[in-house]
């Protein structure tokens, strides 16, 4: 099998696929589908969402600091898109994909309620790229839906998260191995 080069793209797949809340009760919220995000740093917990200067989000994330990332369903996949494609601008985003903002201890944005996962997010610092700016934010705190836990353990396998890639939307699907299990040593078996 050979391969075609191609020129320089974003083309790193799959991706998560999130909307980012922002703003507040008092000035108003937005909700921002991101694919550009990720997990940069473990202690502390760091993460970062690149967001375009000209979207409307943009500005409610550099001027209060903070966000959450939410984890997309794939049932939520329908939502997540329409969040993309429409701006905040000019039409209450949680209202439009049927959505609702829940506001949790220590943020003044909301979280997304029909979402798994939550992160909430404090801004650290802003790297301009180029087509982007990338927010670099500390993870405060992480809501996760109450029957993804079993024996205190995330069992994000319940989340049915959805992906996305190359422009299209997957649901993710069978777990195929667990952190090291490459490397892991056999259990002989029992003698008899």
């Amino acid at each position: 099998m050979s391969k075609i080069k191609m020129p320089p793209s974003t083309l790193l797949a799959p991706i998560p696929a999130v909307m980012v809340t922002c703003g507040d009760e008092k000035t108003g919220t937005d909700i921002v589908t991101i694919a550009w995000t990720g997990i940069i740093n473990s202690h502390p917990a760091k993460t970062y969402v690149s967001v375009r200067p000209e979207r409307f989000s943009y500005g409610i994330i550099k001027e209060k600091g903070e966000f959450a990332i939410n984890l997309v369903s794939a049932d939520l996949a329908r939502a997540a898109d329409l969040c993309g494609m429409k701006t905040g601008a000019k039409v209450d985003k949680f209202k439009e994909a049927k959505l609702t903002p829940e506001y949790v201890e220590g943020a003044a944005c909301p979280i997304i309620k029909e979402c798994p996962i939550s992160l909430l997010c404090k801004v650290t610092d802003i790297v301009p790229l180029g087509s982007h700016d990338m927010f670099i934010a500390e993870i405060t705190s992480i809501y996760v839906n109450e029957e993804m836990m079993e024996e205190g353990k995330l069992c994000i396998n319940r989340a049915h998260l959805a992906a996305y890639a190359h422009g299209e939307y997957y649901a993710l699907g069978k777990r195929i191995g667990k952190f090291g299990f490459s490397v892991k040593k056999k259990t002989p078996p029992k003698k008899k």
